[in-house]
């Protein structure tokens, strides 16, 4: 019943996440949320993003942010980073996880979503065909509307875990 919300995995942290070994799998490009996945909600880019992105540059992967955001808020995010974006994303519409890998110029099987929401970010990326990666939110502080939807995301997680733990036995 739920599982079209289920993520592919999770992490604690797109910080966290194991770029080697995605590249290894073939992985070439990473579509990231940016609220809460890689900054608390509204803030710049930290040192600690810009050094991400430019690991990934380093490593040879291309990366493209997709937000519901409005430009002026994506564009001050990207000032420091320097990578492709679209901003007003209407996730989980599929048509902009599908324009993000046309935009880096590779075929979605090359390609990974992280984001920190399972009803717009997870959800849309699978129904893209891109493989996700649910992180934990970076700040507690959010939005009503976000508020409510992780309630919501805590029983869909629930049976993720129950089903993970049945697959473990």
């Amino acid at each position: 019943m739920f599982s079209m919300f289920f993520p592919d995995a999770t992490a604690d942290s797109s910080y966290t996440v194991d770029y080697d070994k995605l590249y290894r799998e073939g992985i070439r490009g990473i579509i990231y949320d940016i609220d809460n996945t890689l900054v608390p909600h509204g803030a710049p880019a930290d040192d600690r993003a810009i050094a991400h992105f430019e690991k990934l540059k380093e490593m040879g992967m291309k990366s493209c942010l997709i937000s519901n955001n409005q430009k002026p808020r994506v564009e001050m995010f990207n000032e420091k980073i320097g990578t492709e974006y679209i901003y007003n994303a209407h996730k989980p519409s599929t048509r902009n996880y599908l324009k993000a890998c046309e935009i880096m110029g590779l075929d979605k099987s090359q390609v990974i979503f992280i984001g920190d929401q399972l009803f717009t970010d997870v959800w849309g990326a699978k129904r893209a065909g891109i493989r996700n990666i649910l992180v934990k939110p970076i700040h507690p502080k959010e939005e009503i509307q976000i508020v409510l939807k992780r309630r919501l995301e805590w029983i869909v997680l629930y049976f993720y875990r129950k089903q993970l733990r049945k697959k473990g036995a």
